[in-house]
């Protein structure tokens, strides 16, 4: 079973004070807006350490890229709220095809990622995900304090203007 790491910001101690003072349902918003950049930033460093085929594996493989096309991410409603947002960095599996417009369908079932993440007794491991939160954790923190910073004062500027 995959492991779930968590992000946690402390010490941002004037923010917290300027989300305090807005009223919840637009705190939420830019709050969610802010992780949503952080998540974003481990996203792509994830999309970009997948490793891809350099052919196609045969016909009753998924062909190549697919690994790269599932790896995505989703807010959970249900985990965020109350000054809290909570979004996952997955890979998708088990949806066959995504129209994919000029270029085709592309299949989005990568349920083979788990053996690449971790390896197996005949293969060893060639992670992506757990390297790319490692290696991108401190800029997913900057983009969250910098998306919340610029969404603060837009908010606030919004209220303001009534």
């Amino acid at each position: 079973m995959a492991r779930v790491e968590t992000v946690r910001i402390e010490g941002l101690a004037q923010l917290d004070r300027a989300l305090r003072e807005l009223p919840d349902r637009v705190a939420n918003r830019g709050l969610r807006s802010s992780v949503y950049a952080g998540a974003k930033v481990i996203r792509d460093e994830a999309r970009a350490q997948a490793p891809k085929a350099a052919q196609s594996l045969g016909s009753k493989q998924p062909p190549p890229g697919t690994l790269k096309r599932s790896v995505i991410m989703k807010h959970v409603r249900e985990l965020s709220g109350g000054g809290r947002q909570t979004f996952y960095v997955l890979v998708r599996h088990g949806k066959k095809y995504r129209n994919q417009g000029k270029r085709g369908n592309l299949s989005q079932d990568a349920w083979y990622w788990r053996f690449v993440e971790f390896g197996t007794r005949k293969m060893a491991a060639r992670p992506f995900l757990r390297p790319a939160l490692e290696s991108r954790r401190r800029q997913a923190v900057d983009a969250i304090k910098q998306r919340l910073t610029q969404r603060i004062e837009i908010e606030a500027r919004a209220l303001n203007g009534r």
